[in-house]
């Protein structure tokens, strides 16, 4: 492998739990990674400097918002959304798949023409096909490109859920065909088939005929339950080549992430932490903590006393009370932050585990703790 060409090496495996390392132009991803979400090139309420201080290697950004703002005009001054945003490591960009399910009632799917979208912002007819697409994330730049698909709404409809395959699959050929042979960037195919193990491994089959460089399970997250989840994960993450990354899209919590990993999963994404962190939710190694909660209100210990990025040892939790009830945006920054870099030291600790061969005994003992 080239500096200048994408690249997964699969290091280790203990049971279907996978250590691994993407490599980039960009940079190095050590997997299993989550990515702090940036939708529309920030991760609300942090600095892009903190961000990589917390251990953060990859952020996610989204094609349908960066294309409504700032546009690609003005992304492809800056050269990417790298230097826009002031990033200088790899970026992953969704596609828009989501917003056609989330902005459902604004968009129409053709599956000649692709998603038909009515702006959220001000009306404005957009047409995002599998060309335009992959055409926005090459303007954004983006290390890891993924086809656009038909996310479909929770459902036990298997019409829908084979249509969505369908339209999912012929796009995907398209968004091949658009994204060419750049050996610096990777096209990443997304399955689909809700909680169906055979309408899975139809998607999956039909994705890996086409070739893709990093396979994502689509359409989860979005409603069923957690054991669910882990079923199909289950049953069906085994069908996805061994030499590539596998990424679940959307997820999510701890236990998610942790389930999801001992089910051979790779690559995570998720608002979670800073969602979280907007409402006074920590997550910390006592567990999950709201922090509005009046047990804390003299509190004098900080969330990690180990975090000293912006110095937020320093804070108690008896001061982020105050602040929370007060409506402080500090607060929620504060704790965004602690949230983000929790979950890149959760991170590390299961990469260290699984490359130790302890990962079954981290997994028994964390697996409920953040339920």
């Amino acid at each position: 492998m080239k500096n200048n060409e994408f690249s997964f090496e699969l290091i280790t495996q203990n049971d279907n739990a996978r250590l691994g390392r993407i490599s980039t132009p960009k940079g190095k991803i050590d997997t299993p990674a989550f990515m702090p979400v940036g939708t529309q090139g920030t991760v609300k309420g942090i600095y892009t400097d903190d961000i990589l201080k917390t251990g953060t290697q990859i952020i996610l950004g989204n094609t349908y918002h960066l294309l409504l703002r700032p546009g690609i005009e003005i992304l492809k001054k800056f050269n990417g959304l790298h230097k826009f945003m002031n990033w200088n490591k790899p970026i992953l960009t969704d596609s828009g798949g989501y917003q056609i399910m989330s902005l459902s009632n604004l968009n129409k799917i053709d599956k000649n023409i692709g998603a038909v979208f009515k702006s959220h912002i001000d009306g404005k007819k957009i047409i995002l096909s599998p060309e335009k697409s992959i055409q926005v994330q090459k303007a954004i730049n983006s290390d890891i490109i993924m086809v656009l698909d038909e996310c479909s709404k929770l459902t036990d409809n298997k019409k829908i859920l084979s249509k969505a395959i369908d339209v999912s699959s012929h796009w995907a050929e398209r968004c091949k065909i658009e994204f060419g042979q750049d050996k610096s960037k990777a096209l990443f195919g997304i399955a689909q088939g809700g909680l169906y193990k055979d309408l899975r491994e139809e998607s999956i089959n039909k994705l890996i005929e086409i070739d893709f460089d990093g396979y994502a399970m689509g359409g989860l997250a979005v409603g069923e339950s957690q054991s669910e989840m882990f079923k199909i994960l289950k049953e069906t993450t085994h069908l996805l080549p061994k030499n590539k990354p596998r990424y679940l899209m959307g997820t999510g919590t701890p236990s998610d992430i942790l389930g999801a990993v001992y089910h051979g999963i790779d690559m995570f994404d998720c608002v979670l932490p800073t969602r979280s962190g907007r409402t006074g939710l920590a997550f910390t190694w006592e567990g999950k903590l709201n922090i509005k909660n009046s047990k804390y209100q003299k509190d004098k210990s900080p969330l990690d006393s180990s975090c000293q990025i912006r110095g937020l040892n320093q804070y108690s939790k008896s001061y982020l009370n105050h602040l929370v009830k007060s409506n402080e945006m500090m607060a929620s920054m504060l704790i965004s932050l602690h949230n983000i870099y929790f979950y890149q030291q959760f991170m590390s600790e299961i990469r260290k585990n699984i490359k130790n061969g302890t990962f079954a005994t981290f997994y028994k003992k964390y697996t409920n703790y953040f339920n």
